[in-house]
């Protein structure tokens, strides 16, 4: 079997999504994020996670020019690597052995551990570079997320702007992010942090960025956050939880490693500003901690 098979599929798939009806584009969608899965599931499996029929994963393989779902789903198969699960810490067991809570409180655990690992592993080097070259070579960056996302966009835009003093935070003032992006200009950034549910006013801000010229870089769980507008680059990151909202440390893990290669990227010029606010930091708690009397 050709061993290229699957990431054309998975290419071609992302180019045909915008075309697709309703039913066509989750199962694409699936496949595109979820391609070990889809790989190892039946097909009745894959189309109670997905939400469609089997005949809808059937007709997304004919209309790729497979044969029959099988024949899709096998270079998904074949790509598969075993891989010996790894040992989990004494910690994790002990845990475990503390009552209930004890066992949710190992389950978290090493959830949060798993996907901090399979968000870093993810990232290409390659990739990583374009888009520190990207963001120190522009005018200006703007940040937008809304709710829980938006804790990620505050911490990237406080610690960041150290190393790239064009980022702006937006929106500001209780404007809508288009709002804010109505003056930029085309060479200018945006960095949009958005993850399933993906937010309607982040997803419009991206669109409209789109139409304007801007370059555009999504942090999200997909690449595919919206049929209407491409992504010029997509860092990915697993938010997988054992509770019922999103888990945000891969994310977080994520930005903190963009930030040490923008702080790279910036030289002696950041390690200033970084130096010019812990000498502040300083200052500040000097002057409010209380003097002991003599």
């Amino acid at each position: 079997m050709d061993p290229t098979l699957r990431n054309r599929t998975v290419a071609t798939l992302k180019n045909e999504i915008p075309n697709l009806p309703r039913g066509l584009r989750m199962a694409a969608k699936y496949v595109v994020d979820h391609p070990s899965d889809f790989g190892l599931d039946p097909i009745r499996e894959s189309a109670k996670k997905i939400g469609v029929s089997t005949y809808t994963l059937v007709r997304l393989a004919e209309r790729l020019g497979f044969g029959g779902y099988d024949e899709m789903r096998e270079p998904f198969r074949q790509a598969l690597v075993s891989a010996a699960a790894e040992e989990k810490p004494e910690w994790i067991d002990g845990l475990r052995e503390q009552g209930v809570l004890g066992i949710v409180q190992a389950e978290a655990s090493a959830n949060e551990m798993a996907i901090v690992r399979r968000t870093l592993e993810g990232q290409k080097a390659a990739q990583m570079q374009r888009i520190v070259a990207m963001l120190s070579e522009a005018s200006t960056v703007y940040l937008t997320a809304v709710r829980a996302s938006y804790a990620l966009a505050y911490y990237l835009h406080y610690v960041g702007r150290m190393a790239l003093p064009s980022l702006q935070l937006i929106p500001r003032h209780m404007n809508s992010a288009i709002d804010e992006l109505h003056s930029a200009q085309p060479g200018d950034v945006v960095i949009a942090i958005t993850f399933t549910p993906y937010s309607r006013e982040t997803i419009e801000a991206c669109g409209f960025a789109r139409r304007k010229g801007l370059k555009l870089i999504m942090i999200s769980d997909s690449e595919i956050v919206s049929p209407d507008f491409r992504a010029d680059e997509t860092l990915i990151a697993s938010v997988l939880s054992t509770y019922h909202f999103g888990c945000y440390a891969g994310a977080m893990a994520l930005i903190d490693t963009l930030i040490a290669m923008l702080v790279a990227r910036g030289g002696e010029a950041a390690q200033t500003r970084i130096t010019s606010y812990e000498d502040l930091r300083k200052h500040s708690q000097a002057y409010w901690t209380p003097q002991k009397k003599p």
